[in-house]
């Protein structure tokens, strides 16, 4: 029996359908791998990028979850074992940094409540957030395995992480030393180098008289112990000064300076000379490590200045500054100071405090130790990840990314793990008072009083071994990670994974560190496909930002215009590696194609007189059906070949071609003269 046309509204209001359409989805089970139909032997898999437990949707998420979910629902159609396993990350110091301002509104510290008390608030904070960000990747219609959530500090991730610091120390891998960290003295914790934001401004440049040459430098408040002097091997000025010791009348007073050369000096720059900083500058740390040279710390955690600074000790080294500075003018050390000097200041990303670089007893994993078998043979982590992407055992869409890649690996240098922070996988290491170290879970039972080392380590740890902790079992009593490992259905069945999507940003801060850590744990590759997707910007082409104004709310364009419209503004004109462009606008225009769907579909349910789910092509009875059956199969063979291709864009614009153009504006059309003549338009085409 016909349906009347009334059943269906005029206009499609997806705020009616979408949230018991996805209901619908989720209770069929077909998002879980195993309960799909038929017989599905190769497994398609895809490890979401876990939301951060701090925030809620934004542009960025929702363009991952729209490129993710075509890619699943693709290969689900193509008879495939799908899945899409989703969840989030704890996020420690952002999330730490969030619950702290949030206690200070009431005037307490987390020192106030004590770890215990500090950690629980934390923990509801991060329940209600997560429930927030499930929310909302419901409502991006996101096909992933609820069944399978993960979270980066579940208890199955904890004794992943604990378990495999242990193997890395074990290995050599991991050490523990005097290195130079980036420092947020606001913070008080190390930083990892994607927390450290750089913002231009504009400053004082100071160059000083340094006995033969002038240095220059932003800094003057680092500069009370330089001691060494860089010259060019190849610098004919300096040729005699090579090898010599000097006397020069410093900032508080004569110093002994040592002249040496190497190739890090710059002939062309400034008078060619340099002096070095080894405790506040990555590059002069490295430079006193290959000279070994000694090395002096002058700033402290606190951002002040140590008892070597003299009358300035105590005083906060960025506000000393100008003292300094009058008090060198005074010793005739100043010989000019450029006021319109244009620089990176590196700062805090959560607060915006000026990082110190300084020298600090931290926790590290080595990555040229050559400890991990790979391939026949000992390999450091650091060969491992230039070799998979190399060998093609990794690909990288698109593939221009192959050099960036390369560039970061290649001047990797250990990477500093450890936190001062609370929240967080807790370092499996035990102190006692004589200072002897154990490396374990449980607290030792030697004796002794044994306390637990306070730091956390950096998330990237955690979320580097994201593709296969996910996928492992609850674990058993006595199993070592190697054999747990190999229990886990998942692991045998989902892992390497096929696809990590994500943005081009965090090529080098999380897919590598994925790369580190899973080809070390896993003796495998996390993936086999890396789909790098651009920055969401705006009409003009600007990053969205709260100073601009221009930010769309990804949410409030659902309410607005529907899922579909959102999802599909976000592919069209989307092409991996390139940044894209948004407006309001843009998703509007895609509601009206999404409303042509419903039309055209009101359009047949009111035409069929006993509509059937068929299985096979049905047999056209007109030339008009013969026309749109090859047309459709033109347009399956093609948006096809852009799919396989990762190229989202062009299958999108090519399924909406052949629905509004060909299937709507003509094949339809006609259908209606066919059923009923006097839909013809008039002879000679004429309006009357």
């Amino acid at each position: 029996m016909k349906k009347s046309k009334e059943s269906l509204e005029k206009a499609y209001e997806p705020k009616k359908h979408e949230d018991d359409i996805y209901k619908k989805w989720e209770s069929s089970g077909f998002f879980n791998p195993d309960k799909l139909p038929g017989k599905r032997k190769n497994p398609f898999t895809i490890s979401m990028p876990p939301p951060n437990a701090t925030g809620t949707l934004h542009l960025g998420h929702a363009s991952m979850l729209a490129i993710q979910d075509i890619l699943i629902r693709y290969n689900r159609l193509q008879g495939k074992k799908t899945l899409w396993v989703p969840g989030t990350d704890h996020a420690s110091i952002a999330t730490q940094n969030r619950v702290e301002k949030l206690i200070a509104e009431d005037g307490k510290t987390r020192h106030d409540l004590g770890r215990t008390q500090f950690l629980q608030e934390v923990e509801d904070f991060v329940e209600d957030s997560r429930d927030t960000i499930r929310n909302q990747i419901r409502k991006m219609g996101s096909s992933c395995d609820w069944t399978r959530e993960a979270y980066t500090l579940s208890p199955t991730l904890t004794k992943v992480v604990q378990e495999t610091f242990i193997t890395m120390h074990n290995d050599g891998i991991i050490y523990r030393g005097d290195r130079i960290v980036n420092w947020c003295p606001r913070c008080a914790s190390t930083l990892a180098n994607d927390e450290v934001k750089h913002k231009t401004t504009k400053g004082n440049y100071y160059y000083f008289k340094y006995g033969p040459i002038t240095i220059g430098t932003a800094r003057p408040e680092t500069k009370f112990l330089d001691k060494t002097i860089i010259v060019h091997p190849e610098d004919k000025r300096y040729k005699d000064l090579v090898g010599k010791t000097l006397t020069i009348p410093w900032m508080n007073g004569d110093i002994v300076a040592h002249v040496i050369a190497d190739t890090a000096a710059d002939m062309e720059e400034g008078t060619g000379a340099m002096t070095i900083t080894p405790a506040h500058s990555f590059i002069d740390f490295e430079l006193a490590q290959k000279h070994n040279l000694p090395i002096v710390q002058i700033i402290n955690e606190k951002g002040e200045l140590t008892g070597h600074a003299g009358e300035f000790a105590g005083q906060n080294a960025n506000q000393a500054r100008e003292k300094i500075v009058k008090k060198m003018k005074r010793e005739g050390l100043v010989e000019k100071i450029d006021t319109e000097y244009e620089h990176n200041l590196s700062v805090c990303y959560l607060c915006d405090t000026p990082v110190e670089p300084l020298i600090s007893k931290q926790w590290f994993i080595s990555v040229d130790t050559k400890a991990v078998e790979w391939k026949g043979k000992k390999q450091s982590l650091k060969e491992i990840a230039l070799d998979v992407v190399k060998s093609n055992d990794i690909s990288i869409v698109p593939n221009r990314f192959n050099k960036t890649y390369f560039h970061w690996i290649e001047n990797l240098h250990d990477w500093c793990i450890s936190r001062q922070i609370w929240f967080g996988h807790r370092i499996p290491v035990w102190y006692n008072e004589k200072e002897e170290t154990e490396i374990s879970i449980s607290k030792p039972t030697k004796e002794g009083t044994w306390k637990q080392d306070p730091d956390t380590l950096d998330t990237w740890f955690s979320s580097g071994q994201w593709t296969f902790s996910t996928l492992l079992e609850s674990p058993k009593d006595n199993e070592t990670l190697t054999q747990w490992k190999k229990r886990s259905k998942d692991v045998k069945t989902f892992h390497p994974t096929n696809v990590l999507e994500t943005g081009y940003d965090i090529l080098f801060f999380w897919i590598a560190r994925m790369i580190l850590m899973t080809t070390y744990g896993m003796k495998e590759i996390p993936f086999e496909t890396v789909y790098l997707h651009g920055m969401v910007r705006d009409k003009q082409g600007r990053k969205m930002s709260k100073s601009l104004g221009n930010g769309i709310d990804p949410l409030d364009m659902i309410k607005k215009y529907g899922t579909d419209a959102l999802r599909l503004s976000l592919i069209v004109g989307a092409t991996p590696g390139n940044d894209s462009r948004l407006y309001e606008e843009k998703i509007a225009g895609y509601r009206n194609f999404v409303n042509k769907l419903w039309n055209i579909s009101r359009f047949i349910i009111t035409s069929v007189q006993k509509p059937k789910i068929i299985t096979k092509t049905p047999k056209p009875t007109t030339l008009s059906d013969e026309w749109i059956l090859s047309q459709l199969h033109f347009t399956i063979e093609k948006v096809t070949n852009h799919l396989e291709a990762f190229e989202l864009s062009a299958a999108a614009e090519t399924l909406r071609e052949f629905t509004w153009n060909e299937l709507a504006d003509w094949y339809l059309e006609i259908a209606k003269i066919e059923k009923d003549p006097s839909h013809s338009p008039p002879v000679g085409g004429s309006d009357g």
